[in-house]
């Protein structure tokens, strides 16, 4: 006891007197005070006693699939600043092959006694897996924000960079630049923002008149390798541009053209999305499709702390502009 009454009175920067009266519902605390040493009671790990484990923390889970991928990061940045302003701390939560499940982390969190969970990319936008955790949200009313396109029902409110324009924009710069075998380089067949990306790409296709046969149709997993592999697919088919849904994968796919003996972008143009940290300082520089990460990160604060006042589900899906940042991995077609 005493040892947790020192490291909460270290964490918070108050007496151990004050602690104690806190964890005995004593009086002469303020609320700030005592909101500061019970988040800092969940933050080390202490249970807090029986008589306050009803309230919630000031804990918001932030769940990602990875931090190898520059843009997670960025989008943990982003949030994790939102929240702090807003008095709350994120209890970052990452997914890594044969670790912690999704669903073990989301009984985790509620363990934690969190105030609310804000998803970025997961099961929920993959329609081949289980999703029977996001049901324990749902039923107990936890206020909850999903970034990026979800499966359809689950309800709860989403904040999207808009898919079907990234790759209006990138497809249609590279028709701009007299390319017609075009190739598409997507996340997993059932990963939502890909299905998304892929009918965008079909409609491209058709409105300029061009072959997007399946051949020049590849899915992979979001990482270097995986795309410079699914990128040697594309090549194969003879494309002379490649839109890739993703900034790692199109590293991965310039790696491809290079092994393959070509060049970027004399031979086979490349475009990426997220543009996350340092595509200005690749070689060539990649031309990309920016998310808006600062507003969007925004946006997802703002829409957790409406769900926080008014304790009610927002389904809605709000979708922000990409934009397409043009360097020098993109050149006209040689004929």
């Amino acid at each position: 006891m005493s040892r947790r009454l020192a490291d909460v009175a270290r964490k918070v920067g108050v007496s151990e007197a004050t602690v104690s009266r806190v964890l005995n519902g004593k009086p002469g605390v303020s609320a700030s005070t005592r909101d500061a040493v019970l988040t800092a009671l969940d933050v080390l790990g202490y249970e807090r006693p029986t008589k306050l484990r009803g309230e919630r923390a000031r804990l918001v889970g932030l769940v990602m699939p990875e931090l190898q991928n520059p843009i997670f990061p960025a989008l943990a940045e982003a949030i994790g600043g939102g929240l702090a302003q807003n008095g709350y701390t994120p209890v970052l939560c990452i997914q890594t092959a044969g670790g912690i499940s999704e669903a073990d982390y989301v009984e985790l969190l509620l363990h934690q006694q969190v105030s609310g969970v804000i998803f970025a990319g997961g099961a929920y936008a993959q329609a081949d897996v289980n999703h029977d955790h996001y049901a324990r949200l749902v039923e107990l009313k936890l206020p909850t924000v999903l970034v990026n396109a979800p499966i359809d029902d689950l309800g709860f409110a989403t904040v999207s960079c808009d898919d079907a324009a990234s790759v209006e924009q990138a497809f249609g710069h590279l028709v701009q630049l007299g390319h017609e075998r075009i190739g598409i380089l997507l996340g997993p067949s059932d990963h939502m923002p890909s299905r998304r990306k892929h009918e965008a790409a079909l409609r491209m296709a058709e409105r300029h008149g061009l072959e997007l046969g399946d051949d020049r149709v590849v899915h992979s997993l979001y990482s270097l390798e995986s795309g410079q592999t699914a990128a040697t697919k594309l090549l194969a088919a003879g494309v002379t541009g490649i839109v890739c849904a993703s900034d790692p994968m199109a590293l991965g796919a310039i790696r491809a053209v290079r092994r393959a003996g070509l060049r970027v972008p004399d031979d086979v143009s490349v475009i990426g999305y997220d543009d996350s940290a340092l595509m200005n300082c690749t070689e060539p520089p990649l031309t990309t499709v920016r998310q808006p990460i600062e507003s969007m990160g925004k946006m997802i604060i703002e829409l957790l702390m409406r769900q926080m006042s008014s304790e009610r589900t927002i389904g809605d899906e709000v979708f922000f502009a990409p934009e397409l940042v043009v360097r020098a991995s993109t050149s006209p077609v040689r004929r």
